[in-house]
Formats: structure tokens, C-alpha cells, sequence
């Protein structure tokens, strides 16, 4: 198995798993012209591509995921209530031609090689669910975008050899930060973003010795830093260089292989 990210940020969302010569990519948040562009630096033919899994209706999340769905002919896997806000948006969020398949939490879904289980999440999205991917080897976590750790939450993603985990924001820089009230509270509660202590409370009950790969992802660029996260995530007793790095928005991060 191997992950990468085309873009992690308010700016637009994309990771490709892959194993064996099955691959799928979770999110698309940028257009057709721009993922296309960013798979291939990656290496990556499009054309390999065998379905898109979604996680929610937030525009970073889903721009492209229609539009690249229909241009490639792969289905596209995403939970009703996903499904129905894309739906209200009108002709923006056209699925016609588009094969739609309904995920629902718990529940595993196999494309090829990988089996995919849909975790829900509080986030204020109309029904948001992240991913536990595996092979008959590993297992790899993604969890962005949602506002608190909930014990379904610790259980679904206790042992993963791989995690992709959103440490959006420092507590402090969104409160001093010029982010409205609203804004802030938004992004602060319980349905909004982890903040970086969020985050390290979760990477100190996993198996760290199991964790070959911890990528700290969706940072804010208003309100964190890489230095801010990574010292939370330290201060969880995971500072391990070899095995801890952090996603950006320009590039994403390069080809993880989890053996």
C-alpha cells in the first residue's frame, strides 16, 4: 500500500491510495485541469483511477470530484446526505453520467484491492464520514474536517499502520487571529476543525510503534504553522522525523509506502 495528497488545505483536498493496481482517490478538491496536472507530477496516469470516495459537500472537498468523475468514467462512493446536498446545488453539481454509490458508516466497501470503511464524524457538513482503508496487509487512516475526537472515533482509528489526521489550527492563533467571531466559533466547536491539542490527545492512545507514517494535514494558513503542530504532536510522545511530516496546500505530500 501507498498514499500521497495532491493538496491538503482550505484551498482544495485530494490523497490517492493505492495497492496492488487498485486506486482511488478520497476528495477532490480541485478542478479537472488542476488535479490532473498535480496527478502527474506524482506519476500518476489518471486513467488508473478507479473510483472517488467523498467525505463531504464543502466546496475544498468536492469541486472537482463530478466533473473528473465524468470525464474519466469512475464512480463515485459518497453517503446520502453527501449525495443530497450535492444535489440542492443545482447544475454546479450536475451527476448526471455519473455512476453514484451510497456509503454508510461501518458498512466496508471493496474496490479491487482495498477495502474502504466510511467512519462518521461531527463536522457541519449534511452527513460527513472519513475513511479506514486496507489491504490484506495494512491499514491506513484518513481524518480531517471534523470538530472532536468521539470514542467511535479513538476505536475506528486505534490500529493503523498509517494516518492522515488533521491538525487545523493552534487554539491560540485562532483566538488572536483576525477571523470574525462567528468564524471562529465556528471553526473552533465541536462541528468545526481539531485544533493541533485535539489532534496530539488522539496520536497518544494509538499504537505509535505501529505507525509507520503520521502526516499532519489541513492546516490552516491563517491560524497554525508546521512548527505549532509538530510540537503538539511531540509533546504526545511522537517525534519520530523518519515518520512524522506535514502536508502543505501547494504540494501535498509525496508517495508514502507502508510495508
Amino acid at each position: 500500500m501507498r498514499f500521497a495528497s495532491l493538496g491538503s488545505g482550505s484551498k482544495g483536498n485530494a490523497t490517492l491510495v493505492q495497492s496492488d493496481d487498485t486506486l482511488v482517490l478520497i476528495d477532490c478538491g480541485f478542478s479537472v485541469r488542476e488535479t490532473l496536472a498535480r496527478m502527474a507530477v506524482q506519476g500518476i496516469d489518471a486513467a488508473q483511477l478507479a473510483a472517488i470516495f467523498v467525505t463531504h459537500e464543502h466546496g475544498d472537498h468536492v469541486r472537482g470530484v463530478l466533473p473528473l468523475a465524468r470525464r474519466l468514467g469512475v464512480p463515485v462512493y459518497l453517503s446520502h446526505g453527501t449525495s443530497r446536498a450535492l444535489a440542492e446545488r443545482g447544475a454546479r453539481h450536475d451527476t448526471g453520467g455519473v455512476v453514484l454509490n451510497e456509503v454508510r458508516p461501518g458498512r466496508e466497501v471493496t474496490v479491487g484491492a482495498l477495502t474502504i470503511t466510511p467512519v462518521p464524524v461531527p463536522h457541519d457538513a449534511r452527513e460527513p464520514c472519513q475513511y479506514v482503508l486496507a489491504d490484506t496487509r495494512h491499514r491506513l487512516g484518513v481524518l480531517t474536517d471534523l470538530g472532536m475526537i468521539t470514542t467511535h472515533v479513538s476505536d475506528a482509528y486505534a490500529a493503523c499502520d498509517a494516518l492522515v489526521l488533521e491538525c487545523n489550527h493552534d487554539m491560540d492563533m485562532l483566538a488572536n487571529g483576525r477571523y470574525p467571531l462567528p468564524l471562529k466559533r465556528r471553526v473552533g466547536g465541536q462541528w468545526g476543525h481539531l485544533n493541533n491539542r485535539q489532534a496530539a490527545s488522539l496520536v497518544a492512545e494509538l499504537e505509535q510503534d505501529r505507525l509507520q507514517h503520521l502526516v499532519l494535514s489541513h492546516l490552516s494558513e491563517e491560524n497554525n504553522t508546521p512548527a505549532h503542530a509538530l510540537e503538539a504532536v511531540a509533546q504526545a510522545g511522537f517525534d519520530d522525523d523518519r515518520r512524522l511530516r506535514v502536508a502543505n496546500q501547494a504540494e501535498g505530500f509525496p508517495w508514502l509506502a507502508v510495508e
